[in-house]
């Protein structure tokens, strides 16, 4: 079962002697022409999927140099070579079947802030967000407002002259660069900036490449100075890439960088940008208007606009609906009600900010005068709430932001997705162009998804199609068509804000006659047409511009996944590429994996790039994943040891097998589960890489790291007890047992047992354990004061006092505790692909929670991580009914009013919680309800913004992983442990207080342990 890859083709060759020739000039990158990061590179958040012939990852803007000036020579003017950033791009822009260079990974610095002047210098892999964080302290920020903002690069933005919410007061992009640095075809570097006569005329004398750019666009500007004027619509979003209309800027000076924003990587590599930052506004509000019909919400726009918002925001009835299933809506649903029978067809989010409350709050009066006057006339709105402060508005921005990868949530094969939904029209037109562009879809008996920038005449459409389907690709192109009439109708654009990559065959027809001078700006640039090629422009009308329907799209890759494989793997074959597990925030918990390595196959989009193209090449021998599956469970491993064995040495031999990269990326997943509950398409890592785990040691023998990872759970009762627990501990702090361990089965320790034992000091509280007949004969007012804990094995043989003084403070605060007996939970056997062995645990413990559950008593677990397996990965291996285990603030939470009669016992205090990743992700609500626990005990308790510990029960326990994992606790954990209070802190997870004690040497407590410590001596 090993997917074929196809043989080294000649031009294949002469990318990897250009490779193996820019490593012999010293290339200080990472060099990638591996067919995994090839495959994750070879799609972006659009619907096309192309295969590049390698991936370069330039360390500094030498390593650029160098790859040009090799480029331009002779014998490799057939290289081609297209420059990617944070790879969020809806039209294809920095998809290339040439070079993809990588400026994300290491041209990522913040180079210089300048508070006083106002500006910022950056490098081109420069995350948005990553700068706004930086620019925060100064009280500042970078104006451009993209929903894919914590992902999209500085350098991305620039080649797209990107644009978003707000940009009829911000502008696009292009309007806050005050210089740019790029490398050109030649290897040089050129500064560009507005420039003088004098130094204007200096550089149309320079030699090579700048002399012939200065000439070339100055020859332009001059010649059809007119018919540029004439040409060009008045937009707020103008035409993206090559703005000939802005060759001189409104000061009338020679600006260079208004032809090279937009231009998607066509005319050179954008290595460093100084940009113009503003100032925070100090006061900012959203007034949030609701309809009952989404066209009502478009044509009123145009009237709010005419109470001087910042701007106007437009989310429709399908986009609020699946937000109300996102993660981001517990923190925003008080702002949207509902009225009983009350229909919500559109929402107007209106923004407001200023410097002055007065201020601020006149601009909400203007707004909501109109509103209050208007109510309850036909074609005005239903009702409005206000939301005031930078937290709450952050929060509704945060869900509008989610809603690009919420449309690609559906339910079905077909899902909404994008190829025409960044067009733009004068405001006015918008409502008019919006209804013929719905009667164009509804035609077709497509359901779509509609939001945007109303206040600049922007709006995303993205109707649902199955890209599987070959009738697909045909409406692709009906539609667009039809769409470029009606923006022509209207006086718009087809690209708004996206910019134009596939889409750019429509450009001759856009720019007439004026077309010609786009390629001759191209042929200034780039005289050999290899800057990503197709795109905007050619470099003469023998080269072709890209066609829609002509760029491979995954759909039709998709076409030769067996449809038992796409089933069995559903959890990965759905993600749309929309890339917010790219998420470059440190504190965020989305793919530790990623943040710590900047290694795109080791994120959750590139997981699942990877395991698409694995089951689509077993596909094409006739393979599906489903049937070996089954076969392999039936099967008994000892039989198919020989073939494993010799399987392994032929590997170990140096024999080829993608099967192998794609491991390679599955092993570095820590499985915390945080893409499953973050993102917006639930593309489930953890649960496809145990299915592929399943399948490749089904070929492949294991490590012996799984095998003691996966029975320690079944083991750890009798290493418990004495004397072997003696002689585990004893071996475990041996360092001959370390070297073992490490060289032997990939681990680099293990945790200690614990010197108390459960039994003991369950004995010490007079606490039972749970069995079914004695539940049964507890009275009801019993019933209605105890719980059940159900064990994990990490908490009850390795933090055993952390559970005895969760026992006890529960017995304080008066309910009855009883204790499950010991067994294993299964999620190790889970996480490392024993699937066959998980599900039979799986299938022993529902029966034990349904005798246990006769009795009605809640059943609550310590871990998080352990107690979420019984509603994730339990569910979906057993059949029938599965009693639910409560996370421990779950089962406090709806017993407030008991806790509140309580507060007496307890002085004040004050603590910070630490979350665990997959509670935050997978159980978002459940964090509120700690705070309302504590709140209830007169406590304060807030929930402090890290990331992941980078432990993940034994993640941070094996030898590959290790280095990795102490990477991903420096990012963010390391300095709040070093620099806040320990008494200050707790965290839920054992994994985490694990790593904080093995990695600084501070003990965390549980927070109920400091609740117990809260409570007044009598």
């Amino acid at each position: 079962m090993i997917p074929r890859i196809a043989e080294v083709t000649p031009v294949q060759s002469q990318y990897l002697a250009y490779i193996d020739a820019l490593k012999a000039a010293g290339f200080d990158g990472e060099l990638a022409p591996d067919y995994a990061n090839r495959t994750v590179l070879a799609t972006d958040n659009s619907i096309y999927q192309v295969l590049p012939q390698a991936v370069i990852f330039p360390k500094h803007t030498a390593d650029l140099q160098l790859a040009t000036g090799l480029a331009s020579r002779r014998e490799w003017q057939d290289i081609v070579l297209s420059p990617r950033g944070g790879g969020t791009g809806t039209n294809g822009q920095s998809l290339t079947d040439g070079i993809v260079v990588d400026l994300s990974r290491h041209m990522n610095h913040i180079l210089e802030i300048n508070a006083e002047e106002g500006w910022a210098r950056v490098e081109a892999g420069v995350v948005k967000d990553q700068l706004n964080a930086a620019l925060k302290e100064h009280g500042y920020f970078f104006a451009p407002e993209l929903s894919t903002s914590n992902r999209a690069t500085i350098g991305g933005m620039i080649n797209t002259d990107a644009s978003g919410q707000g940009s009829v007061m911000y502008g696009k992009t292009r309007d806050h660069v005050l210089a740019l640095s790029t490398v050109l075809l030649d290897g040089e570097r050129l500064d560009s900036g507005p420039l003088s006569e004098t130094e204007l005329d200096a550089l149309k004398q320079a030699p090579g490449l700048t002399g012939a750019i200065h000439r070339t666009v100055d020859d332009v500007h001059q010649r059809r100075r007119d018919d540029i004027e004439a040409r060009f619509p008045k937009l707020n979003r103008c035409l993206t890439g090559y703005d000939l209309a802005h060759i001189r800027n409104d000061a009338g000076e020679f600006d260079l960088n208004n032809i090279l924003c937009g231009s998607e990587g066509t005319l050179g590599f954008i290595v460093e940008a100084k940009l113009n930052v503003l100032r925070i506004p100090k006061f900012s509000a959203l007034v949030n208007v609701r309809y009952d019909s989404f066209e009502t919400s478009l044509r009123d726009a145009q009237t709010l606009m005419q109470a001087q918002p910042t701007s106007i925001e437009t989310v429709d009835s399908k986009v609020l609906g699946l937000a109300k299933n996102d993660i981001s809506w517990n923190g925003v649903a008080e702002f949207f009600p509902a009225a009983e029978g009350e229909v919500v067809e559109g929402i107007n989010l209106v923004e407001y900010t200023a410097d002055d409350e007065a201020e601020l709050e006149a601009g909400i009066k203007r707004l909501t005068d109109r509103l209050d006057a208007l109510a309850g006339q036909p074609g005005q709105c239903n009702g409005y709430t206000v939301a005031r402060g930078s937290a709450a508005v952050g929060r509704i921005w945060g869900m509008r932001k989610r809603a690009v990868g919420l449309l690609g949530n559906a339910q079905g094969e077909a899902r909404p997705v994008p190829f025409v939904e960044d067009t733009a029209v004068p405001p006015e037109n918008l409502a008019d162009f919006i209804m013929d562009f719905r009667a164009v879809l509804d035609r077709e008996g497509l359901t779509y998804g509609m939001f945007g920038h109303v206040d600049a005449g922007v709006l995303h459409v993205r109707p649902a199609l199955d890209m599987k389907d070959e009738a697909s690709l045909a409406r692709v192109r009906l539609i667009t068509d039809e769409v470029v009439k009606l923006v022509q109708k209207y006086g718009g654009l087809l690209w708004g804000e996206h910019g134009k990559g596939v889409r750019s065959e429509f450009a001759p027809s856009f720019f007439g006659d004026l077309y010609p001078e786009l390629q001759a700006i191209k042929r200034a640039f780039d005289p050999h047409n290899q800057l990503n090629p197709g795109k905007i422009a050619t470099a003469d009308a023998s080269q072709a511009l890209t066609i829609i329907d002509a760029v491979t799209t995954r759909g039709e890759l998709d076409r030769s996944i067996p449809v038992k494989s796409w089933q069995h793997q559903k959890e990965a074959v759905y993600c749309n590429g929309n890339g917010a597990c790219y998420n470059y925030d440190p504190n965020d918990a989305m793919c530790p994996s990623w943040k710590g390595t900047r290694d795109r196959r080791q994120s959750p989009k590139g997981r699942a790039s990877l395991l698409r193209e694995w089951i689509r090449a077993l596909g094409e021998q006739g393979v599906n994943t489903l049937d070996v599956a089954n076969a392999q469970r039936q099967r008994s491993g000892w039989l198919s040891w020989p073939a494993r064995l010799k399987n392994s040495w032929a590997l170990k031999r140096g024999d080829y097998d993608f099967s192998q990269e794609v491991y390679d990326s599955m092993a570095g997943c820590l499985a915390c589960k945080s893409c499953s509950g973050q993102c917006p398409i639930k593309v489930d890592v953890p649960e496809f890489r145990a299915k592929f785990l399943h399948l490749y040691h089904g070929r492949y023998l294991r490590p012996l790291k799984d095998y003691f990872i996966g029975t320690l759970e079944f083991v750890i009762p009798l290493l418990a007890r004495a004397p072997f627990k003696w002689l585990y501990n004893g071996l475990m702090r041996a360092k001959p047992t370390a070297w073992l361990l490490d060289r032997g089965a990939g681990m680099v320790d293990s945790p200690l047992i614990h010197r108390h034992h459960l039994a003991s000091l369950m004995r010490h509280l007079n606490i039972g354990w749970a069995k079914p007949k004695q539940l049964a004969a507890l009275s009801e007012e019993e019933r209605q004061r105890s719980v059940v804990i159900v064990q994990d094995a990490f908490t009850s043989f390795f933090d055993t006092d952390t559970v005895g003084d969760i026992l006890k403070l529960l017995q304080q605060l008066g309910f009855r505790v009883w204790v499950m007996p010991y067994r294993a939970n299964g999620k190790p056997l889970h996480v490392h692909g024993f699937l066959g062995a998980f599900t039979k645990v799986a299938q022993r413990r529902q029966k034990e929670f349904n005798a246990l559950a006769e009795a009605g008593i809640p059943l609550v677990g310590v871990d998080p991580s352990m107690t979420l397996a019984y509603r994730s990965e339990y569910r979906k291996y057993l059949e029938g009914d599965l009693p639910e285990v409560l996370l421990m603030q779950e089962f406090l939470g709806q017993r407030l009013e008991q806790l509140a009669s309580l507060r007496p016992l307890f002085r004040p205090g004050r603590v910070q919680l630490l979350g665990h990743c997959t509670e935050k992700t997978n159980a978002a609500a459940s964090m509120a309800d700690w705070q309302r626990v504590f709140e209830a005990l007169g406590q304060e308790l807030t929930l402090k913004n890290v990331g992941c510990c980078g432990m993940a029960g034994t993640y941070g326990h094996e030898s590959r992983n290790r280095a990795t994992s102490e990477r991903i606790y420096d990012l963010s954990w390391r300095d709040v442990v070093a620099n806040e209070p320990t008494e200050g802190l707790v965290a839920t997870g054992y994994s985490c207080r694990s790593q904080v004690n093995r990695l600084q040497g501070v003990e965390l407590r549980h927070p109920l342990q400091f609740l117990a410590g809260q409570i007044q001596a009598s």
